[in-house]
């Protein structure tokens, strides 16, 4: 199954700084994949078209978000 997020680069300008450029992942795709805020990536580039991302550390079996959502359930 292949599932497409099309996103649009953005650049932050702060006063007196270069810019930066972010890139943010969908919801869905986060959600998918168990991705959840702060945890550490790392990019790799495969070549001029294509990145990689991978996380610095295994992601766990049952995320935080997860267990919670599973204990109101139980409720």
């Amino acid at each position: 199954m292949q599932v497409q997020y099309p996103i649009t680069v953005q650049a932050i300008r702060s006063k007196g700084q270069k810019a930066r450029l972010y890139v943010y992942v969908p919801l869905p795709l986060a959600a998918a994949i168990g991705l959840e805020p702060g945890e550490e990536v790392q990019w790799t580039l495969l070549d001029r078209n294509t990145l990689q991302m991978k996380r610095c550390r295994s992601a766990p079996i049952e995320t935080a978000r997860t267990a919670r959502r599973t204990k109101a359930k139980k409720r």
